[in-house]
């Protein structure tokens, strides 16, 4: 009789701490926004395949074939160059560079993984980080970031074509 009893108060307490525990990503999922654009660092508007930028409207096919967009007719103005998509194991990653004088002055993800809760927090926490390197840097040898690998890895690809397109 003991032995039922210890059994069914270690089930009942298992139970109340299952389904009491709360993960940390069910409350940022019920606040997400729906399309995202990562630039420069912040968190501005998309990542599921179209976005908008701020210097302008930008639609990001999956084909990865556009080219830079943008004027360049004074001196002070930026040129917008996007990178081709690349295909990660969790989904597209793609980059759009603003150049100006030479130099890359800001950086927008236009494309990045976000199929499910943990992808998304993995590149929210992520892409600013490469984005302020990039700026920092001016190239794309820049560090990956830990617990990033994957996204990373497309970041710095499609960095490349960008900055190739460029002529940086």
């Amino acid at each position: 009789m003991r032995r039922i009893i210890g059994w069914a108060s270690t089930t009942v307490t298992l139970l109340v701490l299952l389904f009491g525990y709360h993960t940390s990503t069910s409350s940022t999922v019920a606040g997400q926004v729906a399309d995202t654009v990562i630039s420069s660092g912040t968190v501005a508007g998309s990542g599921s395949g179209s976005g908008t930028t701020t210097s302008g409207s930008g639609s990001s096919g999956s084909s990865g074939s556009s080219g830079s967009s943008g004027t360049s007719g004074s001196s002070g103005s930026a040129t917008q160059v996007t990178g081709s998509v690349v295909q990660t194991r969790y989904g597209p990653v793609q980059v759009q560079l603003s150049v100006s004088g030479g130099e890359v002055t800001s950086v927008s993800v236009l494309q990045y993984p976000d199929g499910d809760p943990r992808s998304s927090q993995i590149s929210n926490y992520a892409l600013p980080v490469l984005a302020d390197e990039t700026v920092s840097a001016q190239s794309s040898s820049i560090d990956m970031v830990s617990g990033a690998t994957f996204t990373s890895s497309g970041y710095i690809q499609s960095l490349q074509s960008a900055l190739d397109r460029a002529g940086l």
